[in-house]
């Protein structure tokens, strides 16, 4: 995002410390299975995408710690801390990092699901909707088939922002759609039913600024999405929910009745951290969302670190009284 730079009004992007980034090894191996299966992307592959997760209001709290996906001890510890459960861990990936097993093991043991935010970071958009990385693309569904439990996948989050090379004025509409869709039918191709597709966008409460924009020409259709996402920080001590996600919420609903969650979320410190996340747990209620993500680091994009972890004993017990009210049906 530019939680550094276009995150002044509450829009933002993943900083740049934490994209996952593809080492020679891995790229070395992913142009070894580039010769695999090329898919016909005209096949009729339009039906309804399995939604194999609860879809009910509430039912998922979700968190971000750095280090993911190498280690899960973090996430122990913010369990531990606020006396929750996460029911969804999400990381960053970069382009050609594989499905990591281990880690995915590690979150469905501990009755969670993974959310994987797979960023083209270093590939044209174009390419991948022409087949062109369909080797890398096969392995990766496969590794989540074999995988067997729910997984949940948002491509290239927060398209409608001008912060990452994918999105807005970088990255035409037409062409992130196709590459979208076209993911999406390897996936099906390959018999990865166990995929949650998550469509991830950034909050527009900032669109005058030039930054950000409507998310509706980003949108690849509802045969192709289960979920949608929606990403945004309180920055100020005077944002509150409805004006921060409220207008998304909007122009999501003209767009489709797709369940919502918060994919990325957090709370300065600095702004009243415990009011706040007070808010939040209210916000989700008000509308009926599925629930959110909290990012609980440090965004180190920006020209300062802007801190939302949560440490005070007040917003601890903020997040514990909130969390409480949580649960996945089974």
């Amino acid at each position: 995002m530019s939680r550094a730079r276009g995150h002044r009004n509450g829009g933002g992007s993943r900083p740049t410390g934490r994209m996952v980034k593809a080492g020679l090894a891995v790229v070395a191996a992913a142009a070894i299975v580039a010769a695999v299966i090329i898919y016909n992307t005209s096949s009729n592959r339009t039906g309804p995408l399995p939604d194999q997760l609860p879809s009910s209001a509430g039912s998922y709290l979700g968190v971000f710690e750095s280090g993911l996906p190498a280690k899960y001890s973090e996430v122990t510890s913010f369990a531990a801390a606020t006396g929750s459960k996460p029911d969804i861990v999400m990381y960053y990936s970069g382009w050609f990092v594989k499905f990591p097993q281990s880690f995915a093991a590690a979150t469905a043991d501990n009755g969670a699901v993974p959310l994987v935010q797979m960023d083209p970071d270093t590939v044209k958009v174009a390419q991948i909707a022409s087949g062109h990385y369909d080797g890398y693309l096969s392995s990766y569904a496969e590794a989540v088939r074999a995988y067997d439990h729910p997984v949940i996948i948002s491509f290239g989050h927060e398209m409608n922002g001008n912060w990452s090379s994918w999105g807005y004025k970088h990255t035409s509409a037409k062409v992130f759609v196709a590459a979208w869709r076209h993911i999406v039918n390897v996936f099906r191709e390959l018999g990865a039913t166990n995929v949650t597709w998550l469509w991830t966008v950034n909050i527009v409460n900032d669109a005058r600024s030039g930054n950000v924009t409507n998310p509706a020409p980003w949108w690849p259709g509802s045969s192709y999405v289960n979920w949608v996402g929606i990403d945004g920080y309180y920055l100020k001590s005077s944002w509150q929910f409805r004006p921060l996600f409220g207008p998304t919420i909007g122009l999501v609903h003209k767009l489709t009745t797709d369940p919502i969650l918060i994919a990325e979320t957090g709370a300065l410190q600095s702004v009243g951290q415990t009011a706040k996340i007070n808010d939040l747990f209210n916000g989700i209620q008000l509308y009926g969302l599925l629930g959110f993500v909290y990012f609980n680091s440090t965004d180190d994009s920006a020209d300062q670190n802007k801190n939302f972890v949560i440490s005070s004993e007040a917003a601890l017990a903020a997040f514990r009284k909130g969390a409480s009210t949580y649960h996945r049906p089974g």
